[in-house]
């Protein structure tokens, strides 16, 4: 199955910290994971704003993802319109068009995040604790 991973998760999976409950995704080698262009300019912007939750060089980030075997998933104009058909639950543009991603590419993002887990379609909600 091709999963995407939402930035969150894009990070722990590149520092080898992930929560147990997302290890059973990650580690099934019958699942394709994929990250998103837009989580990676995501970590770019919050890096360069120094922010201490996005203390991680996003090139290393990009480079272990792709060294570990993870597949990029490019932005395209059709994810980018299918924005416009979501409903509005959450407003963080970098969790929308990454949802927006998943439902055009019709595959399941792996969330940590509740408000995301709200979304209809194929979300694989993780529990953090």
């Amino acid at each position: 199955m091709r999963i995407l991973l939402d930035t969150c998760i894009v990070m722990w999976a590149a520092a080898g910290t992930l929560p147990l409950s997302a290890v059973r995704y990650i580690e099934d080698e019958t699942n394709a994971l994929l990250f998103s262009a837009a989580s990676i300019w995501e970590i770019s912007i919050k890096h360069g704003m120094n922010r201490k939750d996005f203390i991680v060089d996003p090139t290393l980030i990009y480079n272990d993802l792709l060294r570990l075997g993870y597949e990029e998933l490019p932005l395209t104009s059709r994810h980018t319109l299918t924005i416009s058909s979501l409903p509005i639950i959450h407003k963080d543009p970098f969790d929308r068009i990454l949802l927006a991603q998943a439902v055009y590419e019709r595959i399941p993002l792996l969330t940590a995040d509740r408000v995301i887990s709200q979304y209809p379609g194929s979300i694989i909600y993780i529990r953090t604790n």
